[in-house]
This record gives C-alpha cells, sequence and structure tokens, in this order.
C-alpha cells in the first residue's frame, strides 16, 4: 500500500492488488499505449489527462474503462488489464478508482469526443515536468501516475521478455 497527499492535500491510498479498497469502484482511470506512445485526451477543463470517468449503473468497471477510452479518444481497445485501484479521501466525499492499462488497436476519428478535445498521442510523459505544466489535468500531479506508469513499464519489459 502507497500512501500519499495530492496536491489539495486528500489522503490517496494506491495499491497494485485485486479489489483492496472496493469490489465496486464507481470510477475508472485507464493507461493506454498506442504504437509505442501513450494516449492520452484533452479534457475541455482540465487538459492532458488519461482517460477514465464513472462506471455507469449495470456496467462493470472493466466495460466502463473500454468506453470511456472510446468515448475520450476514438481507441479501440486491443486488450485491457486491470492494474490496481486507488483511493482518495476528500473534504466531503472519497472516491475509489480502478486503474487499467490498455493497448489500442487503432484510431478512428469521431465527430465527438464527449467532454473532450480527442486524442493526444506522447512519446514520453514528462512525468519530472508534469506537476507544474499547467496544460496537465490535476488528475496527472500526482503520485499514482508516477507508480502507475513505473507499473506498465515494468509489465512492458516483462512481455517484451518472453
Amino acid at each position: 500500500m502507497i500512501v500519499f497527499q495530492d496536491m489539495y492535500h486528500n489522503e490517496v491510498n494506491l495499491s497494485f492488488t485485486p479489489d483492496p479498497f472496493s469490489d465496486k469502484p464507481k470510477h475508472v482511470w485507464v493507461i493506454c499505449r498506442y504504437r509505442d506512445q501513450w494516449l492520452l485526451t484533452n479534457h475541455s477543463e482540465r487538459g492532458l489527462e488519461f482517460p477514465g470517468g464513472k462506471v455507469e449503473e449495470g456496467e462493470t468497471p472493466e466495460a466502463a474503462a473500454i468506453r470511456e477510452v472510446m468515448e475520450e479518444t476514438g481507441a479501440e481497445v486491443q486488450k485491457i488489464e486491470y492494474m490496481g485501484q486507488y483511493k482518495v479521501v476528500g473534504k466531503g466525499k472519497t472516491i475509489i478508482k480502478n486503474i487499467y492499462f490498455a493497448e489500442i488497436t487503432r484510431l478512428l476519428e469521431k465527430d465527438t469526443y464527449f467532454e473532450t478535445k480527442g486524442p493526444v498521442l506522447l512519446k514520453e510523459i514528462p512525468l519530472d515536468h508534469v506537476k507544474t505544466d499547467r496544460r496537465y489535468s490535476f488528475i496527472m500531479k500526482d503520485d499514482v501516475l508516477t507508480h502507475s506508469i513505473d507499473y506498465v513499464e515494468k509489465y512492458l519489459k516483462t512481455k517484451k521478455a518472453l
């Protein structure tokens, strides 16, 4: 278990184990790779971030993750894997999110990307500058990002070694 404070001084608990906080989380966050690049979305209000959102009534978190990736980026998910879960204990409410890693087959151009401006591909995410770079969403400005990217990079190295 990794525990830290986010930029708003909320306690964040992060775990890369199955459902440490809830087996029915209400939110998802999806770290995406497409052709050796990171696939983000440009949220209309928050800025650059990985796709994610709320789990709808009757929907599994995994299905929500796949839907959110398509809605916000136009990406077709080839493979999706559960990575972990985090809990933000905020002033007045607690949010629990599943974290997924998705490998993308292709990007489709869409007429609308809902609350986002569509896909953004990055060769690298400047982890040492994200916290101070105003282009990035607050969602990208805490240690969930750094630990998750580290987790994905280790996973990809292991996969290539097989």
